[in-house]
């Protein structure tokens, strides 16, 4: 590797007041203009990470140099000729996967949050020392990241490098205290590291993440991308969520999650977590390697719009719970119960009869990410209508071929002449690739596939889910919703009750509506996102009670409701009303056939 010339040292001394103090280092001949993403790859919301610099210097020597800000987050010091040093201060308090969180208990970074880029030396070599502070020596921090180390000590802190500014931004850093399990998949070292209180089985958790890497691997039918792995979860009551890199991936989890014994039955939420380590795993070729051409460089300044986020996150999301069953870390009904699920958040809103998965896509940064209480209304989620997409696409060419081709063949595809060739994808590849491996099984293919494709991406007609399902083995049932916080999946025992048509929090003396939903009794009564609900039928309610109070009502009668708005108390009149199907329940009818489809 070339010289590095651009140095970065990462300093937290400050870490109680959650600072971290970043020295940059270059030569200089004539000004230097340095600017910091608007955003980061897998997030597609201008978050700004520059607002968080709460101070800026430069010298060349001794002698400080002024520095002009250009625009948000860009900057150009005085011209000078020798080596300049930019000095800034960056706070840290966003407990999230996207940006950069120190305390006296950890600390985590991603680049994109810290490291200025120099104009006109993005394309060479980047150097990053991180020095551990006082703190971190004497409570015995450890550092982990998937940059290359140039010389680092045995706690991992020290100096590493990157080919460029861009793979400087896709290796995030945790420091702390954590416990780790790790394992290999075929030479490839693979970590996982715990950042947080918490219980976790590790061996154990490590032994069903190695077997679904493994099988991941094996569906691309070549040598995995990277010559290491690392998982780095950090451990909070309730949170979720992840976000992938070249060799690694920053997650969060809440403790339940994490399983605790070492041969206790799996949880749903462990499932849950399983599911995001192999959503995360599996972008390592399908968002990191094959990506749309739209992307191609990133321009980290400004949006960057495409028409195809449905094909990387939700084909990605039928993959990940698909692998958890190929790879035998779940049985087959409960990959179908987590299926279920994740049909059910498609079919429980309207918003899918109003949004095609290219505008939900396309309006990622606008709608997706900047999600308000009418969303189930008016948007469709690429990932999930795309994994219902990528549900069919798979069992379609199955279909059509006698299980001789499958989505794994388009993957492939993708993989071998856009992921390692780096040539991104245009609107119509998965389809072109999709009627390429299956044509020698289906001279009809081209026709069969184009208004296929045209349902599923351009239009918001329904899929033939419960059509394919059913050749594939598995019975679908459209079944009511038991109460607001029913996901979809198997039915409790009891009968369903009265459908009140919202989703509700906790609040102060009542029930908070999230979300109202469109057309269902909340709504018909007046009801709105925002209000708290304080009574039913003169019976005072709580988000836990409501269902419970609202089930004692005769369906057909009407009843008066209490609830204020904006401090306002005000009543209304609600319908009570049975819920209308609209949860999927998927459960076995053809083993075989549930056999073909599954490769178990």
């Amino acid at each position: 590797m070339p010289k590095p010339a651009v140095h970065y040292r990462v300093e937290f001394e400050r870490a109680s007041s959650h600072y971290f103090d970043v020295y940059l280092q270059t030569e200089a001949q004539g000004p230097l203009t340095l600017t910091l993403p608007a955003w980061l790859p897998g997030s597609y919301m201008i978050r700004d990470f520059a607002r968080n610099i709460v101070s800026m210097t430069a010298r060349c020597g001794d002698m400080p140099l002024t520095i002009e800000q250009l625009d948000k987050h860009s900057w150009q010091t005085e011209s000078v000729d020798g080596q300049v040093t930019i000095h800034c201060q960056i706070y840290a308090w966003d407990l999230s996967v996207r940006a950069a969180h120190l305390d006296l208990n950890h600390g985590f970074f991603n680049p994109s949050s810290l490291c200025l880029a120099v104009v006109g030396l993005e394309q060479q070599a980047h150097s990053i020392a991180i020095q551990p502070s006082q703190h971190a020596k004497n409570n015995q921090w450890k550092l982990a990241t998937g940059l290359a180390s140039v010389e680092v000590d045995e706690t991992g802190f020290g100096s590493y490098v990157a080919d460029n500014y861009d793979a400087l931004l896709d290796h995030p850093v945790e420091m702390g205290t954590f416990s780790e399990a790790s394992f290999n998949v075929g030479n490839v070292p693979h970590r996982m590291i715990y950042t947080g209180a918490h219980q976790g089985a590790l061996q154990r958790i490590a032994n069903d993440v190695e077997k679904i890497c493994q099988a991941q691997i094996e569906l691309f039918q070549d040598d995995a991308p990277f010559d290491q792995y690392l998982f780095m979860t950090m451990v909070t009551g309730n949170g979720y969520g992840g976000l992938e890199h070249r060799n690694s991936t920053a997650l969060m989890t809440s403790r339940k999650s994490l399983i605790s014994s070492d041969d206790g039955p799996k949880t749903d939420d462990y499932r849950d977590f399983l599911g995001l380590c192999s959503h995360e795993y599996f972008h390592s070729w399908n968002v990191k390697r094959i990506k749309p051409a739209e992307f191609v460089p990133y321009q980290l300044g400004q949006e960057q719009y495409t028409r195809q986020l449905w094909a990387y996150e939700g084909i990605t999301s039928y993959y990940d719970e698909l692998m958890l069953c190929r790879a035998g870390v779940i049985s087959e009904q409960d990959y179908l119960n987590m299926l279920s699920v994740t049909l059910s958040r498609v079919s429980r809103g309207v918003g899918r009869l109003k949004q095609t998965v290219a505008e939900s896509s396309f309006n990622a940064w606008s709608k997706f990410y900047k999600q308000d209480e009418n969303a189930p209304n008016g948007i469709v989620s690429y990932y999930t209508k795309g994994a219902e997409i990528a549900l069919c696409l798979d069992l379609m060419l199955r279909k059509h071929s006698q299980h001789q081709v499958s989505l794994d063949d388009v993957m492939r595809l993708l993989w071998q002449r856009h992921g390692k060739a780096g040539v991104g994808t245009s609107d119509n590849t998965v389809q072109q690739y999709a009627i390429e491996v299956l044509l020698p099984y289906c001279p009809e293919a081209q026709a069969l596939l184009a208004v296929f494709f045209h349902i599923a991406v351009d239009s918001t007609d329904p899929l033939p889910t419960q059509e394919l399902l059913q050749w594939a083995g598995v019975e679908y049932q459209l079944r009511p919703s038991y109460g607001p916080n029913d996901k979809g999946g198997p039915a409790p025992s009891k009968q369903p009750g009265n459908h009140l048509g919202a989703r509700l929090s906790e609040a102060e003396g009542g029930a908070k509506l999230a979300v109202v939903f469109e057309g269902e009794p909340a709504q018909r009564a007046g009801l709105a996102a925002g209000d708290t609900l304080i009574a039913i039928g003169g019976t005072r309610v709580t988000a836990a009670s409501c269902q419970q109070v609202l089930n004692e009502f005769a369906q057909g009668a009407v009843i008066q409701v209490h609830a204020f708005r904006h401090d306002q108390l005000f009543s209304t009149e609600l319908a009570v009303e049975a819920a209308e199907p609209s949860l999927v329940e998927l459960t076995i009818a053809d083993q075989s056939k549930l056999h073909n489809w599954l490769n178990v």
